[in-house]
């Protein structure tokens, strides 16, 4: 049997961060994935001939900077384009416009009220300071319930920079944890397409409406990033999200990290009580003490580890841990680009680089929500394009096109007893058609298209109810509680068994935070010197 210091369920993102960090601590290091090439949901891939896209996830914000400087990932050819807009809304008979700078937004908003773009940098500057909180948490360990002195001290730390703030931040801060996006939005802005521009951020990855409460905390989520040292910013990755994965890949390769493709681990292995290994698929066992899991914790919990290893109250919880991202995934290519009635034009326009955003209203995106509750799927669903050869043309032939359509409001388990695979092709006509009736050369311009369903984002990623997030961002699975409170330092109860993926804190996205943190939890466990300082 091999064996090394530590294994790595899972080559994603996150699977790769902490095998470099493990390994340029000295430590011999195996990545085990079980596709046949490592990055996770962050991959690019041929879905046409000669078409390529980013597979899954397809824009870069959250990636946090000292990951990126660690690993050096501008030296082995990360690169983003910015977007010069944000996202671009068509609605009826209208457009919006949102970023490009403080002046332009506001003079877009003016447009439709006067007042709203009077309130727009009084929003702007309230929600930075609650997302520089966020950034300050993401790379920092939670303190851990029941963690003694260490845990203390942590608590007082991070809770510090909270106490610091002004009271007006503060009553902010708890608007964006309880309240709905609506709610939160209605106290800023008057005007529905201003309040859609911002609550659009609130569905993605999220199950869930705009009137449902908690919504306001995934609007903040999605602005704590920043590219290319611009705060808030989103962008392109240059040959896409795969481009970044395969350059981690490289770090981790430099650093010693042994990374075995098409090798799927079947179960966790044990010895009295702490880990011992796992066992591939194959019947293959491997040894090692400190086992790394990026698969989320309803799959490594549910179904790579013995029930019989994990304390009852944890085993009750992770049953009852929410997923579910409400998410349809496809990726289109098309022979030309989309030429949008309230903005015409097929010739490449700023609008064509930006995200493509249809949601026009609030009520829109709560109906879309109610409609998948009560049938599955919605009649008129959130759809966001993104047109990656807009910027990067290697991704197609020579004047042809690559669409990204990430779609909300997708019911994870299909009522009645219905199941995605005789459901997927008529959705995906709902969603091209949707496209369409703001686009209408856009259906006629479709030369393929690759779906994945929720339950297709499950099978193929290991995306368990095909959420994104690896569990809801509710505020009961955030922070200290993320998986489940106790264990939200990236332990799990198994001594030597570690989570480092999106279902730890901070959460979903590319950040690369949770295989970071869980990395150094790992490596203080193995010094005596590191345990005894504070997080």
């Amino acid at each position: 049997m091999k064996r090394y210091d530590a294994i790595v369920i899972g080559g994603g993102h996150n699977g790769l961060v902490c095998a470099f960090y493990l390994a340029r601590a000295g430590l011999k290091v195996r990545v085990l994935e079980r596709r046949h090439i490592v990055g996770g949901a962050a991959v690019t891939e041929e879905f046409h001939p000669g078409f390529r896209n980013s597979t899954a996830s397809y824009t870069v914000s959250l990636l946090r900077p000292k990951v990126i400087a660690d690993m050096r990932l501008h030296d082995r050819g990360y690169r983003i384009i910015e977007r010069t807009i944000s996202n671009f809304f068509p609605f009826q008979n209208d457009y919006l416009k949102l970023g490009g700078g403080t002046a332009r937004t506001q003079a877009e908003f003016a447009r439709f009220s006067p007042r709203d773009a009077e309130a727009y940098p009084r929003y702007d500057a309230a929600l930075e300071k609650v997302a520089q909180v966020l950034r300050d948490l993401a790379l920092k360990t939670p303190p851990n319930v029941g963690g003694g002195l260490r845990a203390l001290l942590a608590g007082a730390a991070q809770g510090w920079p909270l106490s610091k703030m002004d009271l007006s931040a503060q009553r902010d801060l708890l608007d964006i944890f309880t309240k709905s996006a609506r709610d939160f939005l209605d106290g800023w802005y008057e005007h529905d397409y201003v309040k859609s521009a911002f609550a659009f951020d609130a569905v993605v990855g999220n199950y869930a409406g705009v009137s449902t409460p908690g919504s306001a905390y995934v609007l903040l989520h999605h602005v704590f990033g920043e590219v290319n040292g611009k705060l808030g910013a989103w962008g392109h990755s240059v040959g896409g999200m795969g481009a970044i994965t395969q350059a981690m890949a490289a770090a981790c390769e430099e650093a010693g990290v042994e990374i075995s493709v098409e090798a799927p681990v079947a179960k966790l292995l044990t010895d009295g009580g702490r880990a011992a290994g796992v066992r591939l698929e194959s019947g293959e066992e491997i040894a090692a003490d400190i086992v790394a899991a990026n698969v989320g914790p309803a799959l490594l919990f549910r179904q790579m580890v013995d029930p019989a290893d994990l304390p009852d109250d944890f085993r009750r919880r992770i049953d009852n841990y929410k997923t579910g991202s409400g998410t349809f995934r496809m990726n289109v290519a098309l022979s030309e680009l989309p030429d949008f009635s309230v903005l015409p034009g097929r010739d490449k326009a700023e609008h064509h680089t930006a995200g493509i955003i249809i949601a026009p209203g609030m009520d829109y995106m709560d109906r879309a929500f109610d409609d998948a509750k009560a049938e599955g799927w919605s009649r008129k669903p959130i759809v966001e394009m993104k047109l990656p050869t807009s910027v990067d043309d290697s991704l197609a032939p020579p004047g042809m096109h690559v669409a990204s359509l990430f779609c909300q409001q997708f019911a994870p388990v299909l009522p009645d007893g219905r199941s995605w695979d005789d459901a997927r092709e008529t959705v995906a006509d709902l969603i091209i058609d949707t496209v369409n009736d703001h686009a209408p050369n856009f259906k006629a311009s479709v030369i393929a298209r690759q779906i994945h369903s929720p339950l297709d984002l499950e099978r193929k990623f290991g995306l368990i109810g095909g959420d994104i997030f690896h569990g809801t961002m509710g505020l009961d699975q955030l922070w200290a509680a993320r998986p489940v409170l106790g264990h939200g330092d990236y332990r799990a109860p198994i001594k030597g068994l570690y989570m480092c993926g999106s279902g730890t804190h901070p959460g979903g996205g590319v950040t690369g935070a949770p295989g970071h943190n869980a990395a150094h939890e790992i490596l203080r466990d193995r010094s005596f010197v590191r345990r005894m300082l504070p997080i």
